[in-house]
């Protein structure tokens, strides 16, 4: 199950079909994405896109989960 079947973080907060859990395992790996994408803007490699971090942080708080995993936690550095 990945991020890629829901439009929005809101969406996947708002399936009651998948566990908090799994919520979770969704959002930190839309976070990462979004963290990346973000990383890729700044080197000016991500075109027009926007990442969307800050909502994917938002849904990942109201699941009780703070964005310190983010901090210095990538895929390529992590």
């Amino acid at each position: 199950m990945t991020h890629h079947q829901y439009n929005q973080p809101q969406d996947v907060l708002a399936d009651s079909s998948i566990t908090r859990d799994e919520q979770i395992v969704i959002l930190k790996s839309w976070a990462y994405d979004a963290r990346d994408m973000e990383v890729a803007e700044e080197e000016n490699m991500g075109g027009e896109r926007k990442s969307g971090l800050r909502d994917v942080l938002i849904a990942l708080n109201e699941l009780g989960v703070s964005e310190e995993f983010l901090q210095g936690n990538t895929k390529q550095g992590g």
